[in-house]
């Protein structure tokens, strides 16, 4: 299937990779479709595209490329939402604000996205305490919270 993409134009996208959110991302409950394409072969960040709304696309990245010792544990009602059975089920992404420069940029690690990859199901999951904001500087090796 084609699809209108804010980075790369008009694209050929393979129907099995489409990831559905149920319910949508927070902000955007209407969009419910989207799928994760590479920016580059070595790049750590990818880009979630929307496959209704060109011009909607979230910068992501693996947290784990970044903040190695991240961890989420996620509550019984998300896991039956998603039909995760096992761990390997589960992926991680989070989003990325993108600032003047890419060491002032920000990743939300409060709220990461979690991915059935069998199933291409997902939903934007908060973590329940406070050890990650929603402006996490990307590029430290242990979360940091922004100022403002």
């Amino acid at each position: 299937m084609q699809i209108k993409t804010q980075y790369f134009g008009m694209i050929d996208i393979n129907s099995e990779h489409i990831i559905e959110f149920p319910q949508g991302i927070p902000g955007f409950q209407e969009e419910k479709s989207f799928v994760i394409l590479n920016l580059e072969d070595a790049s750590a960040f990818q880009i979630l595209q929307s496959t209704q709304t060109e011009n909607l696309a979230f910068i992501i990245i693996n947290p784990f490329s970044f903040v190695p010792d991240y961890q989420i544990e996620l509550d019984q009602a998300t896991l039956e939402q998603l039909n995760i059975e096992k761990q390997e089920d589960v992926k991680l992404v989070n989003i990325v604000t993108l600032h003047d420069t890419l060491e002032s940029s920000t990743v939300n690690l409060k709220a990461p996205l979690v991915i059935n990859q069998t199933l291409k199901l997902a939903k934007q999951y908060v973590i329940k305490n406070d050890l990650y904001s929603t402006k996490d500087f990307v590029f430290q090796s242990t979360p940091e919270k922004e100022d403002n």
